[in-house]
């Protein structure tokens, strides 16, 4: 059974930083791509940041270039964000996914954690 579990949930700041992990079981963690959405209240899943099984080629949102920052550990099976300069508007549930092809779709996603909520204040 294939498990992702996001862990680094918390409240920060406008300006600070947080690093947020994904721990993958069940799977070839080294053979999928990863990925990471969020979802504010009220809208619609979006995606964030990711990163091709070898960590060799990384993607972002606009939104986040610059300030967020994806990696990926094939031994520990963990994938991570670490998000700098946070902004009221990145408050969300943030996912991590997986995907055996490269997408950034919602739907071409295999495998979702239940996410994990960052709250940034002003």
């Amino acid at each position: 059974q294939v498990q992702l579990v996001e862990s680094g949930r918390g409240l920060v700041q406008a300006g600070g930083s947080l690093n947020l992990s994904c721990a993958a079981s069940g799977l070839t963690f080294s053979a999928y791509n990863m990925a990471w959405f969020r979802q504010a209240p009220g809208k619609e899943r979006e995606f964030v940041a990711a990163i091709r099984w070898s960590g060799g080629y990384l993607y972002y949102a606009d939104s986040v270039k610059g300030r967020f920052t994806i990696s990926r550990d094939n031994a520990e099976n963990t994938v991570y964000l670490q998000m700098n300069s946070l902004k009221p508007e990145d408050t969300a549930v943030y996912y991590c996914a997986a995907t055996g092809r490269w997408s950034v779709a919602v739907q071409g996603m295999d495998y979702w954690g239940k996410g994990t909520l960052v709250t940034v204040s002003s």
